[in-house]
């Protein structure tokens, strides 16, 4: 039987006296505050759009927004429209979040802006192909590959958007995959302060366990991320044959998606409203993080997931290797520079330097992270025709 929580008599009362007497809560954050990298008076908010407004449509706009509509999000190679893409996922963070971030009376427009953005620098085939990639980047340069850091770098360095510090900030610290009992915000008000947090990162993996966002707002979409993905994924599993939903039983929060979505999100409300934080309370704290275990036993870490991407692993090498070597002996008929650089390199990119000359390495990581499912699998074909290495999707009717 399905058990669905609702806001206590208290705190319902709280919210309804507040709005009714239109009291803003004093730990959001304010579009007036908002900072950015260059002064730009066409980036400016104003009446028909503020800061978050416009940061919300520069990512809108991004050219890698489109491609997270075929990007993986836990299933890769399964030809089945009703299995969950990225693009749908950055859409129920975005939902969850301002939901959460409504009853909090938050910024919504910078909520947003964060859960919209917070997954474009993601690579093909979710985070097996982030691990992958990860490896090839440290074993060339001695520096870590995530997919948060490269969101923002997506948004402020391969497309220098003049995206604000407190949208990047919050994309920069969403990681869903650490949960906390209580989010606390980060003292992060300056591009120098997050510059130097995120080469921190690159420089060593386990500063990224620090990265935090610096707003109530960004730590709603971190929270949120957790909540969209631990149901949703199991829905999928389900569709992918690859467990039984029934299977799973977590406790207080419920076992399926809409059960987990909601009670979770009340539960955060209810322990969040009025502070400076945001919190679970212990109880349901401690099944979400059994909900997450038992994700990883039965769906992440099962045979037939990993199955399905352990081919990637060596298509990435080689992928890799090659087009580094198109870069530096300068193969201008390659990909890299046909579908990549010289896509990179329009005008009305106004950059302080030549995106050519990046790093080699960071050049081709770029071109690897923003690459959809199929594209990779394509460019792979493209350049190594009589390869063994192949991909076996599942179709419709197997």
């Amino acid at each position: 039987m399905a058990k669905y929580d609702s806001l206590s008599k208290n705190i319902t009362f709280q919210i309804k006296e507040d709005r009714a007497n239109s009291k803003a809560n004093p730990f959001a954050f304010t579009d007036e505050f908002a900072v950015r990298r260059k002064v730009n008076p066409h980036d400016s908010g104003d009446l028909l759009r503020s800061n978050f407004i416009r940061d919300i449509d520069k990512i809108l706009n991004c050219p890698y927004y489109n491609r997270y509509s075929d990007k993986t999000q836990v299933f890769s190679f399964y030809k089945n429209d009703d299995i969950t893409r990225r693009g749908l996922h950055v859409q129920l963070v975005s939902r969850i979040a301002r939901t959460i971030g409504k009853a909090l009376n938050l910024n919504l427009e910078l909520i947003e802006a964060i859960a919209l953005g917070h997954d474009l620098g993601h690579t093909p085939f979710g985070h097996a192909g982030e691990r992958f990639l990860d490896e090839i980047y440290f074993s060339k340069t001695n520096r870590r590959f995530a997919h948060n850091l490269q969101s923002v770098r997506v948004l402020d360095k391969i497309f220098p958007l003049n995206v604000t510090l407190q949208t990047l900030d919050g994309i920069a610290g969403h990681n869903g995959e650490i949960e906390m009992e209580v989010y606390k915000p980060n003292d992060i008000s300056s591009f120098e302060e997050l510059d130097l947090a995120i080469e921190n990162c690159y420089i060593n993996g386990e500063n990224l366990t620090k990265l935090s966002p610096s707003t109530l707002e960004g730590l709603v979409v971190r929270v949120a991320d957790i909540i969209a993905y631990l149901g949703k994924d199991r829905q999928d599993g389900t569709k992918a044959k690859v467990f039984n939903e029934n299977n799973f039983y977590s406790g207080i929060i419920g076992s399926i998606n809409a059960e987990m979505v909601n009670n979770l999100s009340v539960n955060v409300v209810e322990n969040s409203y009025g502070k400076n934080y945001i919190k679970f309370n212990k109880e349901y704290f401690l099944a979400l993080q059994q909900a997450k275990k038992d994700n990883y036993q039965n769906l992440y870490n099962n045979e037939k997931t990993q199955n399905m991407v352990k081919v990637v692993k060596p298509m990435m090498n080689k992928l890799y290797e090659k087009l580094l070597e198109d870069l530096l002996t300068k193969n201008l008929t390659s990909p890299i520079f046909t579908h990549h650089i010289n896509y990179l390199n329009k005008p009305y990119y106004k950059r302080e330097k030549p995106y050519l000359e990046q790093e080699p390495n960071q050049i081709v990581v770029d071109f690897i992270a923003s690459m959809t499912d199929d594209y990779f699998i394509e460019i792979f074909s493209y350049l190594f025709p009589k390869d063994s290495l192949t991909v076996e999707y599942k179709g419709y009717f197997k």
